[in-house]
């Protein structure tokens, strides 16, 4: 606990986390690097965030940054905790605190009006553009109290953005209150500026994250054309050559990263907006990115078949990607249930359980298609192949190596629960990648 003159200060449990850290190390200035390996060890966060983070902890301690007594600034390094007068004591000792009165309730029709300041620096009337100080006015409006910052901010000027911000502000303050956005004024105004205002603090992260998940979905595409042009080189009556492998590779990592690409913009997209109803927002996110990744390969594949070859073939991609896209999200949210507050980056035999659970929800999305006469790749390269004289892709030798005569069911369905599985995990390792 963070107690004053015998009061506990409330601070949510990672501030807190980050205190401690540097009353640890107060020896030494303690580099950012560090304080986000120790303390946001589970997810990606901006450096906005440690920013925050400080300045809330001065906040509560009373502390300045420009005449610190607790917490220094080390420009281009990270922080020192400077206070001098540490006394560390065992546990078992007793506290030995003053007693305080309880400070007198805040009037607010006291003449020093203590919320209008606040107020117009956070909506912007009385000058204050900076964004960083517009939050701090905020979280001084929710230590005050957050029903009443709302109710006397109204419909003033500026009002949906200022909603926005204290809604942002309210994970980052132990006492704030809820600010609701549906039934209130200017809701949808009041959303749209909380997106765009979480995406800009986090705009960094969600592209190098976005990249990777589709570096990672390409290599786990590659990957299974190659394993699938091997097998089929190697089965019984095929007469595919060693140059279908490279062939192969290439449509898998294609449709791998372009499958990625959607998915992981979408989820990455929704992960960094979102704090509340986390899952159900991976879930439509990556489902809705999926989607659209889905229907625009389907729609440049059956436009350059038709132009190029004059081959009309019943070509997927929209309806597979949504359902792909929407098991990627189910996934990755039921194995990163604790990251709401940042983008989640797990390690070592976590982030392999992430992996695994992401790749069984998709390899069951990919079967469920494939049972329901809808092909991924393997089956869409069939389908092509069937359509065009001396193929040598046709995946019927496949069939014969689990016992069918021709590409039936059984083996649609093997080879698409596989695309799924390793898509999933390629995915997913390529997402949670630190940088």
């Amino acid at each position: 606990m963070l107690l004053r003159n015998g009061r506990e200060q409330p601070l949510i449990p990672r501030y807190f986390d980050l205190l401690v850290f540097l009353i640890e190390r107060r020896g030494e200035a303690v580099h950012r690097r560090d304080i986000f390996d120790r303390v946001w060890g589970d997810v990606v966060v901006s450096d906005s965030a440690l920013s925050q983070a400080v300045r809330t902890i001065r906040r509560v301690l009373d502390d300045e940054s420009r005449e610190p007594r607790f917490i220094r600034t080390v420009p281009r390094h990270g922080y020192r905790f400077v206070f001098a007068d540490v006394i560390e004591e065992d546990d078992e000792s007793e506290w030995r605190v003053a007693e305080t009165p309880a400070p007198a309730p805040v009037r607010v029709d006291d003449v020093r009006d203590p919320f209008e300041p606040l107020l117009q620096r956070l909506s912007g009337a009385g000058g204050g553009k900076d964004e960083e100080d517009q939050r701090e006015a905020a979280e001084l409006l929710h230590a005050l109290g957050t029903a009443e910052a709302l109710r006397r901010l109204a419909t003033r000027p500026h009002h949906a953005y200022a909603r926005a911000v204290l809604r942002d502000t309210r994970w980052d303050v132990a006492e704030a209150g809820a600010v609701p956005i549906l039934g209130q004024p200017a809701a949808l105004a009041t959303a749209g500026q909380l997106v765009a205002l979480r995406l800009r603090r986090a705009a960094t992260m969600v592209a190098a994250r976005w990249a990777r998940g589709s570096l990672g979905g390409g290599l786990a595409g590659v990957f299974g054309g190659v394993a699938g042009g091997l097998l089929l080189m190697s089965a019984p009556g095929s007469k595919a050559s060693f140059a279908i492998v490279p062939v192969l590779a290439l449509i898998g990592g294609g449709a791998g990263a372009a499958g990625g690409a959607g998915v992981g913009a979408g989820l990455t997209v929704a992960e960094a907006v979102t704090r509340s109803r986390r899952a159900v927002a991976l879930i439509a996110g990556a489902a809705l990115g999926g989607g659209l990744a889905g229907w625009i390969v389907q729609w440049l594949a059956r436009w350059s078949l038709t132009a190029l070859f004059g081959l009309e073939t019943g070509i997927g991609g929209g309806l597979e990607g949504l359902a792909i896209g929407a098991a990627a999200g189910l996934g990755y949210s039921l194995a990163t249930p604790h990251a709401a507050d940042g983008l989640a980056a797990p390690r070592g035999r976590r982030r392999f359980v992430v992996a695994a659970v992401t790749a069984a929800a998709c390899g069951l999305a990919a079967l469920a298609l494939a049972l329901a006469g809808r092909p991924l790749v393997g089956g869409t390269v069939h389908l092509i192949a069937q359509a065009s004289a001396g193929s040598q892709v046709t995946l019927t030798p496949l069939g014969r190596l689990i016992g069918e005569p021709d590409f039936g069911r059984l083996t649609a369905a093997l080879i698409a629960a596989g695309e799924g599985v390793l898509f999933g995990a390629g995915f997913a390792w390529g997402l949670t990648r630190r940088s």
